[in-house]
């Protein structure tokens, strides 16, 4: 599971991210959304150990990130919205690379499967500079389920996708929830949210101000039931709503 206790991040005097605590349990999946500079990148990049936070603490899997972050990294992955990958190998190259570098024992035998899920199979032997926004994402979520991470963060996957390649990445974020990884996606397309999201935290200012199941966000709110998560989104950052 992923648990976030009293996290803030100061660039500078510059508050980013303040008092933010939450988990995700196995199974479940976080919607992580807010407006452009609510904190969810600083928070997602923060979980993942790109950045340093200034107070707080991570633990990925019962790992604390600051103690033993091999271990909790080890048990991680994360996808962000620009996918950054080796210009000189293949797609079937990235995948080999990533199975030595988390010891992925039957990588061999998973890489087939993940390609194929992917839709990968018949790029296997291109290079990144051939393929489109879209595959490139692909590739990157391969490369991230390889070593069947119990945590999983995803910073706007469906980027570049096509329809159909957005009814299979879902079903991929879906399925992972269900076979037990504890899933933060953070998005601007609240449709998706709804859809897949077992819970939502909704940020404002560096802060949470909503956390919970929609149904359970809205029961403190009776005049938004029946409303979208657009509605509850835009009234919970102080925006009005339709109607």
């Amino acid at each position: 599971m992923i648990e976030v206790r009293g996290l803030k991040k100061l660039y500078g005097e510059a508050l980013a991210v303040q008092s933010l605590s939450f988990r995700v349990a196995p199974g479940e999946v976080l919607g992580l959304v807010g407006p452009n500079g609510a904190g969810k990148t600083t928070t997602i990049r923060s979980i993942a150990g790109i950045i340093i936070p200034t107070e707080g603490s991570v633990t990925i899997a019962g790992h604390d990130l600051r103690s033993d972050p091999v271990a909790a990294k080890g048990a991680l992955a994360f996808i962000p919205d620009e996918p950054h990958l080796f210009d000189y190998l293949t797609v079937e190259e990235h995948l080999r690379f990533m199975g030595r570098l988390y010891g992925v024992a039957d990588a061999r035998d998973r890489i087939p499967a993940l390609l194929a899920e992917m839709e990968l199979t018949g790029k296997r032997g291109a290079l990144p500079g051939e393929l489109s926004r879209g595959m490139r994402q692909k590739l990157a979520m391969a490369c991230g389920l390889l070593h069947r991470p119990r945590a999983l963060l995803l910073d706007e996957p469906l980027t570049g996708l096509d329809p159909i390649g957005i009814r299979r990445m879902k079903a991929t974020i879906v399925r992972r929830a269900e076979d037990g990884a504890a899933v933060i996606l953070s998005s601007h397309l609240l449709h998706l949210v709804e859809e897949i999201c077992t819970c939502v935290l909704v940020m404002q200012r560096g802060r949470a101000v909503a956390v919970g199941s929609v149904a359970e966000i809205v029961a403190g709110r009776p005049e938004l039931a029946g409303r979208s998560l657009e509605d509850v989104f835009l009234t919970l950052i102080g925006e009005s709503g339709p109607g």
